[in-house]
C-alpha cells in the first residue's frame, strides 16, 4: 500500500477540521508501523564488492550496511571503532595491535576472527590484488594473528592516517569462504545482509538478525536505481521512494522545501569535481596549455548552470570544510584573453581538438556542454563522448584512453592520488611524491596540515586538472524519517541508524 497516495486521496475528501485532524493522526500511525525504507540512488554499481572496484556506487549500498572494517568513518568524518573494539599503537608508530569484537558472524553463518583480518589485509596488499585503493595498504609489512580476538599489524614506516585508511570501504573485512563471490553475492558482518539484485531496478537488503552490535531499526531496505532527474523528482513526489540521499535534480528543491511532507538537507561531501586532463596526451602534456584551460572556464557559471547554484568553487583537490584547506580559487581567474595568450605561448595559437569523455552523472553531462562552450571560445574544439559508468572505468580510469573527463572524486582525504604511478591523470612530479611521502609519515596534526597545504599549492601551480567545485550533498526524504547523514565524509548511504519517527 502506498501510504502517501492513499492519504492524499482521503485528504481531497476532507470537509471539516475534525476529519483533517484524523488524517494527520493516520499519517503518524502509518509512519509508526513502517519497518522498511526505499532509497533512490543515481548510479547502479558495477558489482557489490568494495574491495575490488573504484565506483562510489558500490560503497553507497554496502558501506557499514553490509560490510565493515576494523574502523569506520562516522558522519562527521571521525574515526570510530568497528570490528576492532580497541587498539594500541607502539611509540614508534609502527605496530598496531587490534582487539576484535566478540561473537561476530558473517551473514553466511561463519565466524569472524583474527584470521579473517589477516586474510583481508594480506589479500588487499598482495601483488595480484585488484583493490582500487591498493596504496592504502602499501606500508603494511606484516599481519600476525596473536589470538583469535587479537591481530597485530606492523608497518614499514609510520602512516599518520592509518586508522582513517582502515575505515575506507576498500579496507572492509571479508571471509576467505565468500571473498570470490562478493561481487554478486556479498557476505559481510554488517547489520544488513544482501537479499536480491534486480539489475537496472533495485538492490534489496534485509536485517541480519545475528548482528553482533546494535541491531538495525529497519527490517529491510531497497536501493532503487533512478538515473533520470525527472524520474527522481516524480518518485519522491509520489512516495515511490522514501528518500534520495543524493538528489540529482537540484532545480526542483524549492518545491520540496515548501512541502511539509519532506525534509531537505543540504550538506557537504568529499567530492572534488574536476575537469581531469590526461597530462601525457598531446597538448595537455604542456603545463602552459593546462593553465590556459584553467583560465578559460567560468566556474561560477558552471555551478549556476550545471548545479543550479549548489556547489562551492575550489582551487585545488581538497575539501573546503577541512581545517587544512587553502583557498586557491584566485589562482586561475576566469580570463579568456589570458587563456589565449598562454595557448599562443605554448605554440597552440590556433587551438586544437580533443575528446571529452563523460560518465553518467548530471554534473558531468550538464557541465560538459558548458565547458565545451567555454573552451570553444579560446580555440579548443571538444568532441563530447558520453559513456556508461562501466565504460568510463575501463576507458578512462584503467586504460587512460582520454583527453578530458569530468568526475567527482568522493574518496576522503585523497590528494595522495596525485603521487601514484600510472594513475589516470598521468601526472609525474617527483617533488610532489616526496611531499606525500613526508605527509604519510608525519603524525603531528599541525605538521600534517602544513604538508597538506603545500600539496594543494603544488598541484594547483602545475594545473594538473581544472578544479571546478566541491560537490554538495543535497538530500530529500520523508519528514517522518530520521537518521540519514547530512554530510558525506565518505561515499556512503549509511542506514544503520535510520528509523521512522516514534
Amino acid at each position: 500500500m502506498n501510504t502517501h497516495k492513499t492519504l492524499r486521496a482521503f485528504t481531497k475528501l476532507a470537509i471539516g477540521t475534525a476529519l483533517a485532524m484524523g488524517l494527520a493522526g493516520a499519517t503518524l500511525s502509518a509512519a509508526q508501523t513502517k519497518t522498511d525504507v526505499s532509497l533512490g540512488i543515481v548510479l547502479e554499481p558495477p558489482h557489490l564488492d568494495p574491495t575490488a572496484g573504484a565506483a562510489a556506487a558500490i560503497d553507497e549500498v554496502t558501506y557499514a550496511n553490509v560490510f565493515e572494517g576494523l574502523t569506520r568513518i562516522g558522519p562527521n568524518g571521525e574515526v570510530l571503532p568497528a570490528l576492532a573494539k580497541s587498539w594500541e599503537i607502539s611509540e614508534d608508530g609502527l605496530t598496531y595491535t587490534f582487539r576484535l569484537q566478540d561473537d561476530v558472524r558473517f551473514h553466511d553463518g561463519t565466524d569472524f576472527n583474527a584470521e579473517d583480518v589477516k586474510f583481508s589485509l594480506d589479500r588487499a596488499r598482495s601483488a595480484d590484488s585488484t583493490n582500487a585503493q591498493k596504496p592504502l595498504f602499501e606500508a603494511i609489512e606484516s599481519v600476525e594473528v596473536v589470538a583469535p580476538d587479537t591481530v597485530q599489524v606492523v608497518l614499514s614506516r609510520p602512516v599518520g592516517g592509518f586508522l582513517f585508511n582502515l575505515g575506507w570501504g576498500d579496507a572492509v573485512i571479508v571471509a576467505p569462504e565468500s571473498a570470490n563471490s562478493n561481487k554478486t553475492q556479498p557476505v559481510g558482518t554488517g547489520p544488513f545482509a544482501f537479499d536480491r539484485w534486480v539489475k537496472g531496478q533495485e538492490i534489496s537488503l534485509k536485517r541480519f538478525e545475528d548482528y553482533w552490535g546494535e541491531p538495525a531499526a529497519l527490517e529491510a531496505a531497497q536501493f532503487k536505481i533512478i538515473a533520470d532527474p525527472n524520474a527522481a523528482f516524480a518518485a519522491m513526489m509520489s512516495g515511490d521512494v522514501d528518500a534520495f540521499p543524493n538528489f540529482p535534480a537540484p532545480e526542483t528543491l524549492m518545491q520540496f522545501e515548501t512541502d511539509p511532507r519532506f525534509t531537505v538537507s543540504v550538506g557537504s561531501t568529499e567530492g572534488e569535481t574536476i575537469l581531469a586532463m590526461n597530462n601525457a596526451n598531446g597538448p595537455l602534456a604542456n603545463a602552459l596549455v593546462r593553465q590556459a584551460i584553467s583560465h578559460a572556464i567560468n566556474k561560477q557559471a558552471l555551478i549556476e548552470g550545471a548545479m543550479f547554484g549548489r556547489g562551492t568553487p575550489i582551487g585545488s583537490h581538497f575539501a573546503p570544510h577541512h581545517p587544512a584547506y587553502t583557498d586557491l580559487t584566485g589562482t586561475y581567474p576566469f580570463d579568456p584573453d589570458k587563456a589565449k595568450e598562454l595557448l599562443a605561448e605554448a605554440g597552440f595559437a590556433d587551438g586544437f581538438t580533443a575528446t571529452l569523455k563523460l560518465p553518467p552523472p548530471q554534473y558531468a553531462r550538464r557541465g560538459g556542454e558548458l565547458i565545451r562552450s567555454d573552451l570553444q571560445k579560446v580555440g579548443i574544439e571538444l568532441e563530447i563522448v558520453p559513456l556508461e559508468w562501466a565504460q568510463w572505468l575501463t576507458e578512462v580510469f584503467r586504460e587512460k584512453n582520454y583527453d578530458f573527463t569530468i568526475v567527482s572524486h568522493t574518496e576522503p582525504m585523497d590528494i595522495g592520488i596525485y603521487a601514484r604511478d600510472d594513475y589516470y591523470f598521468n601526472y609525474d612530479n617527483p617533488e610532489f611524491k616526496e611531499l606525500i611521502s613526508a605527509l604519510n609519515a608525519e603524525t603531528d596534526k599541525e605538521k600534517r596540515y602544513d604538508l597538506m597545504r603545500q600539496a594543494q599549492e603544488m598541484i594547483t601551480a602545475d594545473a594538473v586538472n581544472v578544479f571546478l567545485f566541491q560537490l554538495g550533498k543535497t538530500g530529500v526524504w520523508n519528514a517522518e524519517l530520521e537518521g540519514l547523514w547530512e554530510n558525506a565524509p565518505i561515499q556512503a548511504n549509511d542506514i544503520t541508524k535510520v528509523h521512522w519517527k516514534n
